[in-house]
C-alpha cells in the first residue's frame, strides 16, 4: 500500500466474478497495490471466500465477497448498494463476469438471449447506472472486460458476439456520458485460458497468435492495472490478444 493512503482512503474496487480465473487475478494485483476490494460471485462462494481470506491476511479488512445474480435486476440494485454500504466509496468497477457458450442457430433460446446478455451487457450498464454518482465523486473509473470477437464474429457464438459488441459500445456511449469526471475503457482478451474441455483448441489457435503463445490472467491485470493510473485514457479499448487481432 502506497505510504499516501491509511487503510481508511485506499481506493475500493468492485470486481464482478472476482472469485476465480481473470476475476481473481485482477483482485491480487490491485490488492498489491494498495486496494480495498470488492469479490462479487454467483456460486462460487466457496473461492470467493478463500481469496478474501488470503487478501485480508495480507492487510485486515481489505477484501470482502458480495452474492448476486447479475441476471436479476433486483439483485444487481441490491449489489450496488452492498457495495457503496461497505466503505462509503468506489473508486474503480471492474465489470469482469461474463456467461460464455456457443449457440449455434437453431439452438438459440430466450432463456440462452437473457442468460448471455444479462452478465455482459444488462448487468455493466445497471451496475455503471447505479454507481456512476459514487464513481463521479471519486474521479474513478470503469473497466469493462469485452472480447475479440466483439469486432470479429466466433462461428456458433452469435449470441455471446452480440453481447460483447453491445459491451463495446456501451463503454465507448459512457465515456462519453460520464466524462469528465469518470473515464470508461474496457480490455479485448483474446486466447488467455485454454477451455479445459478442448484443451486441442490451442492446435488451431496458435498459428494466429503473431507472439505464439496464449495469454495469460496476469497479462488482463496488468492491462486493468494501467487503464486505472492512466488519468488521459477514456473510451478505448486495448485489446490484450498477442496480436490474434491483426489477422483477419
Amino acid at each position: 500500500m502506497s505510504a499516501a493512503h491509511t487503510k481508511e482512503s485506499a481506493p475500493v474496487a468492485l470486481i464482478t466474478g472476482g472469485a476465480r480465473r481473470i476475476g481473481a487475478e485482477i483482485a491480487r494485483q490491485l490488492h498489491a497495490r494498495g486496494w480495498r476490494l470488492l469479490i462479487h460471485y454467483r456460486n462460487s462462494a466457496e473461492a470467493a471466500e478463500a481469496l478474501c481470506a488470503q487478501l485480508n491476511a495480507v492487510r485486515t479488512q481489505s477484501a470482502q465477497s458480495l452474492k448476486a445474480d447479475l441476471s436479476l435486476t433486483d439483485q444487481v440494485k441490491s449489489l450496488a448498494e452492498a457495495t457503496l454500504a461497505c466503505w462509503q466509496r468506489l473508486d474503480l468497477l471492474v465489470n469482469n463476469a461474463s456467461a460464455f457458450y456457443p449457440t449455434p442457430l437453431g439452438s438459440i433460446t430466450e432463456d440462452k438471449w437473457e442468460d448471455l446478455m444479462a452478465s455482459n451487457l444488462k448487468a455493466p450498464l445497471f451496475l455503471s447506472q447505479a454507481l456512476a454518482p459514487a464513481l463521479k465523486k471519486s474521479g474513478g473509473c470503469i473497466v469493462n472486460l469485452a472480447d475479440i470477437h466483439a469486432l470479429r464474429p466466433l462461428k456458433d457464438h452469435s449470441l455471446y458476439c452480440a453481447a460483447k459488441a453491445g459491451n463495446l459500445m456501451l463503454t465507448r456511449s459512457l465515456a462519453l456520458e460520464l466524462a469528465p469526471e469518470v473515464r470508461v475503457n474496457a480490455i479485448a482478451p483474446g486466447a488467455i485460458l485454454w477451455p479445459e474441455k478442448n484443451p486441442s483448441a490451442s492446435e488451431s489457435i496458435l498459428p494466429r497468435i503473431p507472439l505464439g503463445r496464449c495469454g495469460t490472467p496476469e497479462d488482463i491485470a496488468q492491462a486493468l492495472v494501467y487503464l486505472t493510473e492512466a488519468s488521459y485514457v477514456t473510451g478505448q479499448v486495448i485489446a490484450v490478444d498477442g496480436g490474434r487481432s491483426l489477422y483477419q
